[in-house]
């Protein structure tokens, strides 16, 4: 082990170490909890976020290994165009809170809802669409999670030089350990620590590309010299067409309100203010901290024009412009993404479960039913034991990293986007609706996505998000009126 190699690990060591402190500190705030109060605690931390851990939380549960090496090495293959599509994603927080936040934060507290599958449980009152958003969350978020875990390991074994299993180890097991242990506390609060982590991160490595390639004037005319495409907002030989683009405004735009993991942070926020000054927060970080990392990416082609693939774009970048420390630093920036989006999939996953299926189930939704020694203990393993599944399928990584990642967040979109959204707002919708939604919906994504038929050039969510919005409105139309559930339009 070299001297560099070791400075290059302590701040990634520094930085699991204190996540594990927090899960063992937010453990303890539910130690005297009763089973139903564990259940509230665990899964949504007894709703008493602030609005910069609100913010911060939603930026890191969307950010992943894809925003941080696989988003940049597409941009250092197509150039500003990519930069200019990614910047699509800077509304996520706005858009989340604006359109979902204090709606759904009322009809959670009303309905007692912990989790997304509670509220549709209690908006839709069908066990058919409890069963199928539970099965879409479970099979989509471990193809997500997988993505994340690979990106990950990837990163660590080419800048420590370390083998991928042992940077697949260190931080699966340290994600997963916190998350098992300390439940949705721990998550948020290290997803605050993880998002100003990722700031730092991206400015360095920005900095660091911009100087090296002799200042931003210098690169763009680099970036011309070898393609004038990498300029243009459609990039080279038009590999980024305007329809691609319009398509992501419905992928990573739009359809951000129904990804279940930065929803459901609708549900745990304090107050109004909090979400107010949330919207506010997040919006401008998220903005820059794509805006940065991507543009790294794009900047790393003036300065490194010959990588074999545009995923060694981050890696070289931090290898070749960075101090040991500094690098060190920065890749806990995107291990930092990754884990925040992995600790909040992990315990939906788990939530999805223990509490849509096992104790609604099997214990008519009474979770004093179970003692709560027993509900913490069967919630810790269970969490682990997803994550355990994830890592030991992570051994053997596929490629194509953000493709798998923008797979599973299509397959999330198509499943839970209608359901959640015109169950909030179209109050004919019904239970018939959202299954035809559902089932529709991710059939025609699924078949899209593998038959990959020429669409000239949009993406597969857009027709699959038509069929999702036409089906949710035919079968409503055709079925009986759910019950309504209590005025949402009092203020929280």
């Amino acid at each position: 082990m070299t001297s560099s190699s070791i400075q290059t690990i302590i701040p990634m060591i520094a930085y699991l170490a204190v996540s594990i402190g927090i899960a063992l500190w937010a453990r303890q705030k539910s130690a005297k909890t009763t089973s139903q109060g564990f259940i509230e605690e665990y899964f949504i931390g007894s709703r008493t976020m602030g609005g910069f851990v609100l913010a911060m939380t939603i930026i890191a549960s969307y950010t992943s290994a894809s925003s941080f090496i696989g988003g940049p090495g597409v941009a250092y293959r197509f150039g500003l165009s990519w930069v200019l599509l990614a910047m699509i994603q800077v509304p996520t927080a706005f858009l989340t809170l604006g359109v979902l936040g204090k709606r759904f934060a009322i009809v959670a507290r009303q309905t007692q809802s912990v989790t997304i599958t509670d509220y549709l449980r209690a908006r839709y009152n069908s066990d058919a669409v409890v069963i199928l958003c539970s099965v879409a969350l479970i099979v989509f978020f471990m193809a997500a999670m997988l993505a994340q875990f690979i990106g990950g390991a990837r990163l660590f074994q080419t800048v420590t030089g370390y083998p991928y299993a042992v940077g697949l180890s260190l931080f699966g097991i340290s994600v997963v350990l916190y998350t098992a242990v300390g439940g949705f506390r721990a998550v948020v609060l290290t997803d605050a620590i993880q998002g100003i982590v990722m700031v730092v991160a991206v400015v360095v490595v920005l900095l660091a590309v911009i100087n090296a390639g002799g200042g931003v004037a210098k690169c763009v005319s680099t970036l011309k010299g070898i393609d004038p495409g990498l300029i243009t907002p459609t990039g080279p030989d038009n590999a980024v067409p305007q329809a691609f683009t319009m398509s992501f405004w419905v992928l990573v735009g739009i359809g951000v309100l129904g990804l279940p993991h930065t929803t459901q942070r609708c549900m745990g926020y304090r107050d109004s203010r909090a979400m107010h000054d949330a919207m506010v927060i997040g919006t401008l970080l998220i903005g820059f901290m794509i805006l940065c990392a991507h543009l790294a990416g794009t900047f790393g082609r003036a300065v490194f024009p010959d990588l074999p693939a545009g995923d060694l774009a981050m890696p070289t970048m931090i290898l070749e412009l960075l101090s040991p420390v500094w690098a060190g630093v920065f890749i806990a920036g995107p291990l930092a993404a990754i884990m925040s989006t992995v600790d909040s999939m992990l315990l939906l996953v788990s939530a999805a479960i223990i509490k849509d299926l096992y104790i609604h189930y099997r214990l008519k939704g009474d979770a004093s039913r179970m003692p709560v020694a027993t509900l913490k203990r069967t919630s810790t393993w269970i969490t682990a034991v997803v994550g355990l599944l994830v890592f030991v399928a992570a051994l053997e990584p596929p490629d194509l990293l953000v493709w798998i990642n923008l797979f599973a967040f299509g397959g999330l979109e198509a499943a839970f986007l209608c359901p959640i959204v015109l169950g909030l707002y179209c109050q004919s919708g019904n239970s018939r609706g959202a299954v035809a939604s559902i089932v529709c919906g991710v059939t025609a994504f699924m078949a899209l996505s593998i038959m990959k038929p020429a669409m000239g050039g949009i993406h597969a969510i857009v027709p699959t998000t038509l069929v999702s919005v036409t089906a949710y409105m035919l079968g409503s139309y055709l079925g009986h009126r759910a019950p309504a559930l209590r005025d949402s339009s009092r203020s929280t």
